[in-house]
């Protein structure tokens, strides 16, 4: 690339070439996205004279925690999104495990976003204005003493990724990990703290908790079982352990008997810090 013009950046690309574009392609770092955890970069990526954006999130910026084993956030992401490929529900952007600039990692494709008050899926609202329909989770106090309500929509597309959720065990859905696309639709991102063993889940999702699933989700999920007593299987076995594949199958299998979403666990924090 170096002496020769970019092409232009595409956004419209089908996840079979958008997964070849992102394990193939040269990467070049536009810098990283401060707030992160961990190090985050935004990059360009292109090959055979396609370019799109992208998120690359190299093993060697983990940051080390104490209940998840070093070095084994970029597979989760990665894990994360063949689950979500096995629905069909389109709620995590193709990723990757490749090698780059500072090493091994996990590369997803860049997410265009809405912005304004009507992009607004889940996140403060004030508490004397809570949309029609929506759950309130929290309630919140600004430094100048304004009410606030943490609080969703109720949106299938919400109620979906709440069920991904349960199903890889995520234990950071922050509001600003649901992004609301440019094309309408609802994804889901940074997934590295998923498939523990135990129970981990934390989410500012929790409006669903008690509703039975709609008969096209089960229907989807029941799908989702028995891809992973097959290739899907197979698959997340080359990415998490042998102990963390078998609880995602018991924790589906609790899901599909209970027929209902979850409720929070009173015994733990079942909302992420910071919420948002």
């Amino acid at each position: 690339m170096s002496g020769s013009a970019r092409p232009p950046l595409r956004s419209d690309l089908p996840v079979e070439d958008a997964v070849q574009l992102l394990r193939h392609g040269e990467l070049q770092l536009e810098g990283r996205l401060r707030g992160a955890s961990n190090t985050t970069l935004r990059a360009v990526v292109t090959l055979d004279g396609v370019s799109t954006r992208c998120v690359y999130k190299p093993i060697a910026g983990e940051r080390p925690l104490w209940d998840f084993p070093d070095g084994t956030l970029a597979a989760r992401e990665v894990a994360a999104y063949l689950v979500s490929e096995a629905t069909g529900w389109n709620i995590v952007p193709p990723t990757v495990l490749r090698d780059g600039p500072l090493g091994p990692g996990a590369c997803q494709l860049w997410v265009p976003t809405r912005t304004g008050a009507d992009a607004l899926r889940v996140g403060f609202v004030p508490a004397e204005r809570l949309p029609a329909g929506w759950h309130a989770i929290a309630d919140a106090v600004d430094t100048d003493g304004a009410e606030y309500l943490l609080a969703h929509a109720d949106d299938p597309a919400l109620a979906r990724i709440a069920l991904l959720d349960v199903v890889i065990n995520n234990a950071d859905r922050k509001g600003g990990h649901v992004l609301h696309a440019l094309d309408g639709t609802l994804r889901g991102v940074d997934h590295g703290v998923t498939f523990h063993v135990d129970t981990k889940l934390r989410t500012v999702l929790w409006g669903f908790a008690g509703r039975p699933l709609a008969d096209e989700d089960r229907a989807t999920l029941e799908a989702l079982r028995a891809a992973l007593d097959a290739a899907l299987r197979e698959e997340l076995g080359a990415l998490l352990t042998v102990e963390e594949v078998e609880a995602t199958v018991v924790r589906l299998d609790r899901l599909l008997a209970a027929g209902v979403f979850p409720h929070p666990d009173p015994g733990r924090y079942v909302v992420p810090w910071p919420p948002i």
